[in-house]
């Protein structure tokens, strides 16, 4: 019988914070842990090698500091890293252990949201890259129309708090009039970085008011309890005892600064090496 533990939450960065902010309001008696890798992000531009790379070391981790789930807030790792996880290193390991992502779970929302069929992905350099959005889409609605956008700008005016300056004003409405030249019809919009639920206020002022924004913190928190419910023995094996607690592979006092600007309270982490 496994000792119960908390639900591990990883990103590279900061933008898993949106999706921690949604799983606590969901969970509220759960423990969880946060795990950035933010002396090494972004992962967008990296290789897939490298991103599996790291990801797998931080799941690593997570299963090591007692954590039965992990799910990756990072579209990134999500579309380089998640698969080859689930497929060749989770079956060496303890098969009681599980790690979820955020692609799957908001492509599942689509559903017949868009009237026009026609939908756009806003991600970074390497989620758009691994085309793991109008993959998921083809095999759930092949009807859809699939365009998309990379925004390489998006994350570190979000990391830098620039969220309500010019500059952010100037690329997200760069970014979305490119969106809209290649495919004017489009109607629903996937926000496929987790740091861009933030840039949301913005990104509102440059959408037409019938387009539909799809935020990925809800979405999971929602799947999340939909999985719970559907596996009574993973949902066992989590611990309750209402905790949180912060991990960060950059200085401690620079994750605590933008970490409480993203969850909208005080945060205090816990520093860790890179690496297993």
């Amino acid at each position: 019988m496994h000792k119960s533990g908390p639900i591990a939450v990883f990103d590279s960065g900061y933008g898993g914070l949106t999706v921690l902010h949604d799983l606590l309001q969901a969970f509220p008696e759960y423990d969880f842990i946060y795990y950035g890798d933010n002396a090494r992000a972004p992962y967008g531009n990296r290789s897939f090698d490298v991103v599996y790379k790291y990801t797998l070391e931080a799941v690593m981790k997570l299963f090591k500091m007692g954590a039965p789930l992990v799910i990756l807030a990072c579209n990134t790792a999500s579309a380089k890293a998640l698969r080859s996880i689930q497929q060749l290193d989770l079956p060496l390991m303890d098969p009681a252990l599980r790690v979820l992502g955020v692609i799957r779970p908001c492509v599942e929302e689509l559903g017949d949201m868009s009237a026009s069929g026609s939908v756009g992905v806003l991600g970074t350099l390497g989620t758009v890259l691994s085309d793991s959005y109008p993959l998921e889409i083809k095999k759930l609605y092949p009807q859809l129309k699939v365009t998309q956008e990379a925004c390489p700008m998006w994350v570190p005016l979000v990391e830098n708090g620039e969220m309500d300056s010019d500059g952010a004003r100037f690329f997200v409405k760069k970014n979305l009039d490119q969106l809209f030249k290649k495919a004017p019809e489009t109607d629903t919009i996937i926000l496929g970085c987790t740091h861009y639920p933030l840039l949301l206020p913005v990104i509102k002022l440059f959408i037409p008011e019938h387009v539909k924004v799809l935020s990925q913190g809800p979405i999971v928190a929602n799947s999340l309890k939909d999985y719970l419910n559907r596996h009574p023995a993973m949902n066992q094996s989590l611990s309750r005892g209402a905790e949180v607690k912060f991990y960060t592979t950059e200085y401690p006092e620079r994750f605590n600064e933008s970490a409480s600007l993203f969850l909208g309270r005080p945060v205090s982490a816990i520093h860790v090496e890179t690496g297993h």
